[in-house]
């Protein structure tokens, strides 16, 4: 009995492929996200809100108590964490979810900045960052995966369109533009 290298060849390409078609699309779209890290934040929105306080004339920003009932009369939704003065004449109260509010005592101007978790975005990434060791597992099977995936793929056309011919230069091809971006990106 001989064995069938090119059928096994491409029934471990095949169903790799399915198995890890998730994974595939998490890595691959979290990757663009991180990769565009300094143009948008891929995890969270950040919402920024201009508000107008009338901060009472007996208000003491020491007491947490008045804060509170600042915040809440102006109708700015989030339960108070802390407050504390970054600078002369500025509040700044911490609110549940990560938003907070910066108020200038003087003017009552006041910005609500609003922090909630991109949708999809955040999970992947998530998952990108590999959250422990069973995953830092997965992902290593998965990354060996990648290669084989990467070098069954060679071996599935014969003749002209495999590694004979054309195969052989667009895959090289493939390979001299990685050295070039090396090179470039090193020098």
């Amino acid at each position: 009995m001989t064995i069938k290298w090119r059928k096994i060849n491409r029934v471990l390409h095949r169903d790799l492929g399915y198995f890890f078609t998730g994974m595939i699309l998490v890595y691959a779209l979290s990757g663009i996200a991180l990769n565009h890290i300094d143009d948008w934040n891929p995890n969270y929105v950040i919402k920024v809100e201009n508000h107008q306080l009338q901060i009472p004339e007996n208000f003491d920003p020491a007491e947490k108590e008045d804060v509170i009932s600042l915040v809440e009369e102006a109708g700015i939704a989030g339960k108070y964490k802390n407050h504390y003065f970054p600078e002369e004449g500025k509040l700044k109260v911490f609110l549940e979810k990560g938003s907070s509010i910066v108020v200038d005592m003087a003017t009552g101007s006041a910005t609500l900045e609003s922090i909630q978790r991109r949708m999809v975005f955040y999970e992947i990434n998530y998952l990108h960052y590999n959250p422990g060791e069973f995953f830092k597992w997965f992902s290593d099977i998965f990354a060996v995966s990648l290669i084989i995936l990467a070098i069954s793929g060679l071996f599935i056309l014969k003749g002209k369109n495999g590694l004979k011919w054309r195969g052989t230069i667009i895959a090289g091809t493939g390979v001299l533009v990685i050295i070039i971006l090396l090179l470039f990106y090193l020098s």
